[in-house]
């Protein structure tokens, strides 16, 4: 915990108040909570959305060596509610709890084919799937979603797992099975709120040459591999604040506090942020903030 709270200045399950909502205007505000990871939740003006929930935080003998199983106990508490769950890829870090998230809430499981494909070997109906290979807007209430077809960024000099799941998996996955698919960035609106979602360091230009965002959701983990990584995209995205994710190891319980990945330096990437014109916000894990 030291490193954290000497950081922050705050416990890591402390929330920002409602009060401090950021951003101008008289609007209801959307509620975005950091579940660690690169996963989200938005929550405001009638829906729900979930963004990449990875909360079984597995540790490595099990990675390496069992099929993997989802918390279902430790999903229900911290998300009792979803509309539509959003997957980015479909590496177990981002999509193994979604299913089971879906199936506990009824929420939409949106992602690409590989994604798809694990929800069907969950055992998901075709009600609660819905495939995208990007560039449409998928009615989700009265907010605006749009899959941003990208590249899985670089770990440690290489792409983990790469290539597409053509058939639903063996359920519980192994690791090594969940290969990463079509990467997805994603473009969520609402009420004139724009947020622009990256959970893996890398991306395509011309996919947000002509789109602006309001809030950054901007992956951390290996980030040094592509060349001008945070100034291009916020040059690309214009956003107002900035919010680092997949910057913790994924492994410590939810609720402790997290270890820093080797390699990250996430202050050195805040002050990147802030060099290139942005806010940086760090969230701790389930900590929330409030936007308009």
């Amino acid at each position: 915990m030291a490193w954290w709270t000497g950081f922050l200045g705050r416990p890591a399950t402390e929330d920002y108040s409602p009060e401090a909502v950021l951003g101008e205007g008289d609007r209801d505000p959307v509620e975005l909570r950091y579940l660690g990871t690169a996963g989200f939740v938005l929550q405001g003006h009638g829906r729900t959305l979930v963004l990449d929930p990875y909360l079984s935080r597995l540790g490595p003998w099990t990675l390496l060596s069992a099929p993997l199983r989802s918390d279902e106990a430790l999903l229900r508490r911290h998300i009792p509610q979803a509309d539509d769950v959003l997957v980015g890829h479909a590496h177990y870090d981002h999509v193994l709890d979604a299913p089971c998230l879906c199936q506990q809430t009824g929420a939409r499981l949106i992602g690409s084919r590989s994604t798809i494909m694990v929800g069907k070997a969950a055992g998901l109906p075709a009600a609660q799937l819905y495939e995208t290979a990007g560039l449409e807007d998928i009615a989700c209430g009265d907010w605006r979603v749009r899959g941003l077809p990208s590249r899985h960024g670089r770990v440690y000099g290489r792409v983990p797992f790469p290539g597409d799941i053509e058939t639903p998996p063996a359920w519980p996955p192994r690791m090594r099975s969940l290969r990463h698919g079509l990467v997805l960035n994603w473009y969520v609106e609402v009420a004139g709120l724009r947020i622009v979602h990256v959970d893996s360091a890398d991306y395509l230009d011309a996919q947000l040459r002509d789109l602006r965002a309001d809030i950054l959701c901007l992956c951390a983990v290996g980030r040094q591999y592509r060349p001008h990584y945070t100034r291009d995209i916020i040059k690309l995205l214009r956003p107002r604040w900035v919010i680092p994710c997949h910057w913790d190891t994924m492994m410590t319980p939810l609720e402790a506090a997290p270890d820093l990945i080797p390699g990250v330096d996430l202050l050195g990437f805040m002050e990147e942020i802030r060099s290139c014109g942005a806010q940086p916000l760090l969230l701790p894990l389930l900590g929330r903030m409030y936007f308009r």
